[in-house]
């Protein structure tokens, strides 16, 4: 069976299983990335440097905003055309995603270079904490242009049906990355920079693997300089899909400016280390969610174009239970052992280790609701239907989190900062519970209508 096909053939539970393990590894093989280097910059350096790099990740979600935005857009289409039996057209889609990722982060390598240090004084960092935050940042903003690329073409190969050699790709940049980190950090003692030399230098050997696999005809959909040559019809169905994603991850970014200031001002840099350990346990406990999404989405997108709403609706269902499942496990541990969580980062500093336990600990008490609102918000991106899928997505971040952020700490101080998170799970999940109980209904109008008996 061709690995296209099987979208449309093969159990649900199996396949969602084939292609969400891989995409699991892949997204915690992916935020391992930033968490080794937070690790080992917490034991080798210090809170401040922790600050610094939490400092500098608002641009850092800026350029995976931009990579998502012609990532997830062209993988989408690629996985519906490819539902339709047109492969010429998904190749097409392929050649002018590529291009697009290269032009779009030589563009935010210019920017970020130009402008690092203003930048950085508005994302929050302090005079103690800009150094940090300039030598780790620009070392990332000059491998932009290999890693944005690498991340991209990594989803196409999972659109045409090969989300192991994905995995693959994704866990030799991890393990070069932890084996390159203690050596350029403890060893030759470059400090921050050596972390983000690490990480530049793992990804772009990842970059180059996946490279190989496309150059060499391992791949289902060919790279063709025909298929390079934009198209403006192409440019706008990718960037029309890609755009909720895009939005999602550029609110993410401002969240995280306006974060930065506020802990900032409530807590002092101490409370933005506090808030970077956090995010990082938050994202180690998102990405088996993410991936879960991941591994659904070109099985929805597939079964949508082909018609076969049951195994959409089935591949649904299986992925918000697995989702759930995993935010739930996830959330239990982090209300029991807090504490064994904040000390994989810094265990000496006491003031760094109890403020991030409380931190951690009100921020995601809402955690178990997160696997439904993250899946159900992605459905609406994998059957192509970008302004429910922006606005669902956009609801957690910016229509409800960034006003809490704004408001609540001016009666709680810090603990209003933390108790806004929590307050949006909660009512951007209630949104996308109406939402897609809406498009449910939807599916089974037009499936009733398509199996009706028609009359001579």
């Amino acid at each position: 069976m061709n690995q296209p096909a099987q979208l449309g053939t093969e159990k649900i539970p199996k396949l969602l299983w084939k292609f969400s393990i891989p995409a699991i590894v892949g997204m915690l093989v992916n935020a391992i990335y930033n968490v080794i280097d937070r690790i080992f910059i917490g034991h080798g350096v210090g809170s401040l440097g922790i600050a610094g790099v939490t400092v500098g990740f608002p641009f850092m979600l800026v350029i995976m905003a931009f990579s998502m935005l012609i990532a997830i857009g062209a993988t989408s289409l690629i996985s519906i055309k490819l539902g339709e039996q047109n492969k010429a057209e998904a190749e097409l889609i392929l050649g002018n995603g590529i291009v697009l990722l290269i032009l779009i982060s030589l563009v935010m390598s210019v920017i970020g270079t130009i402008s690092l240090t203003p930048l950085l004084r508005l994302f929050g960092a302090s005079e103690a904490v800009l150094p940090y935050a300039r030598d780790y940042m620009r070392i990332i903003v000059f491998g932009t242009v290999l890693m944005s690329t690498g991340f991209g073409m990594s989803n196409f190969i999972r659109a045409e049906g090969n989300p192991k050699f994905s995995m693959y790709t994704m866990l030799l940049g991890a393990v070069l990355n932890i084996i390159l980190n203690p050596i350029f950090i403890f060893v030759l003692d470059w400090g921050v920079a050596g972390a983000a030399i690490a990480t530049v230098l793992a990804r772009t050997v990842a970059t180059g693997w996946i490279l190989y696999y496309y150059l060499t005809g391992k791949s289902i959909l060919r790279v063709s300089l025909a298929n390079f040559k934009l198209r403006l019809p192409i440019i706008k169905q990718i960037l029309a899909i890609g755009m909720a994603p895009f939005a999602m991850q550029l609110s993410n970014s401002l969240l995280q400016v306006i974060m930065n200031n506020s802990l900032g001002y409530y807590g002092g840099d101490i409370a933005i280390a506090g808030m970077g350990i956090t995010m990082s346990i938050a994202t180690l406990m998102f990405m088996p969610i993410i991936g879960i999404t991941q591994g659904a989405q070109p099985i929805i997108g597939y079964n949508y174009g082909a018609k076969q709403y049951d195994r959409l609706k089935e591949t649904l269902k299986l992925a918000i239970l697995a989702a759930t499942a995993i935010a739930t496990i996830g959330s239990v541990a982090i209300q029991l052992f807090p504490g064994q969580f904040i000390g994989l980062f810094n265990n000496e500093d006491m003031q760094l280790l109890e403020l991030g336990t409380h931190t951690l600990k009100i921020f995601l008490i809402a955690f178990p609701i997160v696997g439904f609102q993250i899946v159900g918000a992605n459905y609406f991106q994998a059957v192509g239907k970008p302004r429910q899928a922006m606005f669902l997505g956009l609801s957690r971040q910016v229509l409800v989190l960034i006003p809490l952020l704004l408001i609540m700490p001016r009666f709680l101080g810090l603990n209003g900062i933390l108790y806004s998170g929590p307050i949006s799970d909660l009512i951007s999940s209630i949104l996308v519970a109406i939402w897609l109980g809406k498009e449910i209904r939807n599916l089974n109008e037009h499936h009733k209508a398509a199996t009706a008996p028609q009359l001579d």
